[in-house]
């Protein structure tokens, strides 16, 4: 694969951007943070929306909300990618990311990120109080889980957390609550989706264990090995399944439902069955490909379920 400088120059190129124009700057940018990548969270956001309206929800709460998570992915990204420079930089994997290499400029790059964090309060703000009430807790996971792995290995957990908290948004959008008993789904849901990240999130730090270590980062495989990683990670899609059900029964959804929760395990299996303690090499099919499938599968599921009820 090519670097993502490399990508990003090759695709501003043929736009006949020029290198110091806001244009190619911008598409460098959503090249760094892998921008087309928001589907992992967002079709959970819809499922906590379709789940809670029992239907479509409005035009409206659809675009926001939209608006929301990919301003909330892209704020986290170039965070990340400006926290974590100097390890990128001595990590083989990552050493040609465009704030490594120069292409992009660490100014820029927080301009970008300003920008994300104002749409999203904005996107809030227009969906329920409540979401911009709690937009400022949302922000601080967005913002602090990239310097989580300097001193825990619940990093994996963190990081799965943030990305959970896009079901929130959704339900909040919809049902302008989050607390009550009624709400009971929504942290179900925030529960199978943070375990999920999580799971995939313990294989795809495989890649840089000795890095880790040189570095004395907390990854759980650097922390304890390829082998303990990889069964934690199954052990955390167990659970994902686990509170799948429990959400799909808290709600008393439809069969479909539980019939894309049932070929979600299946996805999940063949995940685990492409990647070895001694052989990673498919790490990037397991961790882009198969993810956002399943995370397709599981809004197509909800969204059937609520059409036959």
């Amino acid at each position: 694969m090519g670097s993502s400088t490399q990508r990003a120059k090759d695709s501003a190129r043929a736009r006949g951007l020029a290198p110091d124009s806001a244009a190619y700057k911008l598409r460098v940018f959503l090249d760094l943070v892998r921008f087309e990548h928001t589907i992992f969270a967002l079709p959970f956001a819809y499922t906590g929306m379709v789940l809670v309206a029992g239907g479509l929800p409005t035009l409206w709460e659809f675009a926001w909300v939209t608006v929301a998570m990919a301003a909330a992915r892209t704020l986290a990204f170039a965070v990340n990618r400006l926290a974590d420079r100097a390890y990128d930089a001595t990590n083989p994997r990552t050493n040609k990311r465009p704030t490594v290499t120069g292409a992009i400029d660490a100014r820029t790059v927080l301009m970008y990120a300003g920008v994300s964090l104002i749409v999203l309060l904005v996107a809030a703000a227009l969906l329920d109080p409540l979401a911009l009430a709690l937009a400022p807790l949302a922000v601080l996971f967005l913002v602090g889980y990239s310097f989580t792995k300097r001193f825990t290995v619940m990093a994996h957990w963190v990081l799965g957390f943030t990305d959970a908290l896009a079901v929130g948004g959704g339900w909040i959008a919809v049902r302008g609550s989050f607390f009550g008993a009624d709400d009971l789904p929504a942290w179900l849901l925030i529960a199978a989706v943070m375990f999920w990240i999580a799971g995939f999130d313990l294989i795809y730090a495989c890649q840089d264990v000795e890095h880790d270590r040189a570095e004395g980062l907390h990854a759980w495989p650097a922390r304890h090995g390829v082998a303990s990683a990889l069964g934690l990670a199954r052990l955390n899609h167990v659970a994902f399944l686990l509170f799948l059900l429990l959400a799909g029964l808290a709600l008393d959804v439809a069969w479909p439902y539980y019939a894309a929760a049932a070929i979600t395990a299946l996805l999940l299996v063949y995940e685990h069955r492409l990647v070895a303690p001694d052989d990673l090499s498919r790490v990037n099919v397991a961790f882009f490909n198969m993810n956002s499938i399943i995370a397709v599968t599981l809004l197509s599921g909800a969204l059937l379920a609520v059409m036959i009820t």
